[in-house]
């Protein structure tokens, strides 16, 4: 069996920039259909337009993951371009504009704002996605958490919550779908860089995470996109309620 997605449908959150963009390009460039759910539009088109001058297809769609509503009315254009969805991955999520702190200093409303967003918005997605997948009898849901939860990063304590509570979400998840065929898994990115800027993170604090790795470079978005097409694809059957590292060695089982 092979990674090739085609004839599927991917709906990626949050993909107009980042990780996200990363692997919706790699799920263009394996066959699927891209669902660009992101709340820039902007963005979002300029993804759906690199996928298809590479030659694939993509739809763009204004999404906030944290609205309900907003999801409902993305399903609903997917649906009637597509008639399926197949691969949901929940990316969409609140980090690089966190000011590290102390818990207890913590606004309360930027608590709640990183989990309506990290946590919530990955249950209302899955929910959403759910009659298509049951119809088909086939579906592949992958949460992306954080490989910062094994370490028990401190000073970003709502944002390692989230990631936490998506592993624990996956596995429960993956318990009550796989009787439809659907798999539910999470990954573990190790702290991965691309365009985004991240101002907590100095040269030397690089420097530092690189020497945690066994593999001695930084990590970049293309590290992640085999593990993610081979758990989106059907090569991946009977794997479910899987946390996998993705982390060059940082991190264990």
């Amino acid at each position: 069996m092979s990674n090739r997605l085609d004839g599927k449908v991917a709906l990626v959150t949050a993909a107009g920039q980042g990780i996200g963009r990363v692997f919706a390009k790699a799920f263009g460039l394996a066959g699927a259909a891209v669902v660009i759910a992101e709340r820039n539009e902007e963005k979002a088109a300029g993804v759906s337009a690199e996928i298809m001058n590479a030659g694939g297809e993509a739809l763009a769609v204004a999404t906030d993951v944290a609205d309900e509503g907003s999801i409902a009315e993305m399903i609903e254009v997917v649906t009637d371009e597509y008639g399926r969805i197949d691969v949901l991955i929940n990316n969409a999520g609140i980090f690089s504009t966190l000011e590290m702190r102390p818990f207890d200093q913590i606004p309360v409303e930027e608590w709640e704002r990183v989990l309506r967003v990290n946590l919530t918005g990955p249950f209302l997605c899955a929910r959403a996605v759910l009659p298509a997948m049951r119809k088909a009898r086939w579906g592949r849901i992958i949460n992306i958490a954080s490989g910062a939860v094994r370490l028990g990063r401190p000073n970003y304590l709502h944002y390692i919550a989230t990631k936490s509570a998506l592993m624990g979400m996956s596995l429960s998840m993956a318990r009550e779908l796989g009787p439809d065929n659907i798999t539910v898994n999470a990954i573990l990115p190790g702290a991965t860089f691309t365009e985004i800027e991240r101002k907590t993170v100095t040269p030397a604090q690089k420097e530092r995470i690189i020497a945690m790795q066994c593999i001695p470079r930084a990590e970049v978005p293309e590290d992640l996109v085999g593990a993610v097409l081979f758990l989106a694809s059907e090569a991946s059957g009977f794997v479910t309620g899987q946390s996998l590292n993705l982390d060059g060695g940082v991190t264990g089982s």
